[in-house]
């Protein structure tokens, strides 16, 4: 299969990353208000969603696939890196930012939320933002 190509705007998927931020932030803020599901799940859903948004920005070419597939292999990674304990990395977990970025604790259910949160980007790529990709970009890779 021939690759052509996406055109992506990366102001754009800026915007959808900043949005991204601002929902899982406040997902955390208002955890109560969500569905039992969604309660400890949501944030860990909307920061996949942030990275497919984020491998937009910085791979704008790229297949919509590959940018699934890179967010999703991204969180895994700092997934499994939270079985790694440094003294430096857990002064680092211990801050807001820290927390945020690296989590604090590994969970294997959170790989199924970032699953579906590569997904969500995915699914949200295709249906808001046709112009980001063409019939020969479905390829994977």
């Amino acid at each position: 299969m021939t690759y052509s190509p996406c055109r992506r705007s990366r102001l754009a998927y800026a915007l959808l990353l900043l949005a991204t931020i601002a929902l899982g932030l406040a997902s955390r803020r208002f955890s109560a208000l969500l569905p039992p599901l969604l309660h400890k799940n949501m944030g860990d859903i909307l920061y996949a969603t942030m990275l497919f948004w984020l491998a937009g920005i910085l791979f704008p070419r790229n297949a919509p696939m590959r940018l699934c597939l890179g967010a999703f292999l991204a969180c895994a990674a700092i997934e499994f890196a939270k079985l790694i304990h440094t003294p430096w990395l857990a002064n680092l977990r211990h801050t807001r930012a820290g927390a945020l970025v690296l989590g604090t604790g590994f969970h294997s259910r959170n790989l199924a939320c970032y699953a579906l949160g590569a997904l969500l980007g995915l699914a949200i790529e295709r249906l808001l933002l046709p112009g980001a990709r063409d019939a020969k970009t479905d390829a994977l890779i």
